[in-house]
């Protein structure tokens, strides 16, 4: 059977679909598999050529299984539909499956033993940009501590895994439901998306080492002293949303 952009879909849906099941069964982070509801894996086009990673599932994620699907997320729709996008044409995911307990921030151990389930994701939906919402995702796929505030609204092409990635730092939906003038900001970094899928995705390496999120973000993420707020600590009681402001 010839290969055509519909068939490499399904093969991708199949593959992701198998991954979340294994996920389902993860029980590497015992705080997590004791205060989750369920594993939040992931949504969306299995063939996205634009993919979005926060931080990690807030109390709204938790219950109905799908990331981004309380403030942050409709925010986040309403961002895509200014740029002419909607969200099934995208594949969303976090660098955590799992809510921390009291939407605490990820610790560099959870994050470390969760990268290979984003690693796997980003390798079978193969997007041509990808883009970080906040802190945690911006940190963990670029390798360092550089917070979002400098490095948002900069793309750049970085190795995840087997593959080059072209990364777009963003501030998370939560920083500007909570902080509106990061809205303006937020608005003028969406109006870059696409332009920046026009440019494809950059060129792959034909070999090489291997190079997992986990083997440099979660050090990023343990050496950075300062740690941040989630959408939950900044939004008080409601804590019904997407971790991960700046």
């Amino acid at each position: 059977m010839p290969v055509t952009p519909q068939t490499r879909a399904v093969a991708r849906q199949a593959e992701l679909e198998e991954l979340a099941r294994e996920a389902a069964r993860c029980e590497l982070c015992p705080q997590l598999v004791e205060s989750r509801s369920q594993v939040v894996f992931g949504s969306g086009n299995a063939a996205a050529e634009l993919m979005f990673v926060g931080e990690a599932p807030g109390a709204s994620e938790d219950r109905e299984g799908v990331p981004f699907v309380g403030a942050s997320g409709k925010l986040l729709d309403t961002l895509l539909d200014e740029i002419g996008m909607v969200r099934e044409e995208v594949f969303i995911a976090n660098v955590l499956k799992c809510r921390p307990p009291e939407n605490r921030d990820p610790r560099p151990e959870e994050v470390g033993n969760c990268s290979s389930w984003l690693e796997s994701q980003l390798e079978l939906v193969s997007p041509a940009l990808v883009v970080t919402l906040g802190n945690f995702a911006t940190r963990l796929l670029r390798g360092d501590s550089a917070p979002i505030g400098k490095v948002r609204g900069r793309p750049e092409v970085v190795p995840v895994g087997r593959r080059s990635v072209r990364l777009y730092p963003v501030f998370h939906p939560a920083a500007a439901l909570y902080r509106r003038p990061n809205l303006e900001v937020l608005r003028e970094d969406f109006a870059r998306i696409p332009g920046l899928l026009e440019l494809g995705a950059p060129e792959q390496p034909a070999g090489g080492p291997r190079i997992a999120p986990g083997d440099s973000g979660a050090a990023a993420l343990a050496s950075d002293g300062e740690g941040e707020a989630g959408e939950a600590g900044e939004a008080g009681a409601e804590g019904e949303d997407q971790l991960g402001l700046f």
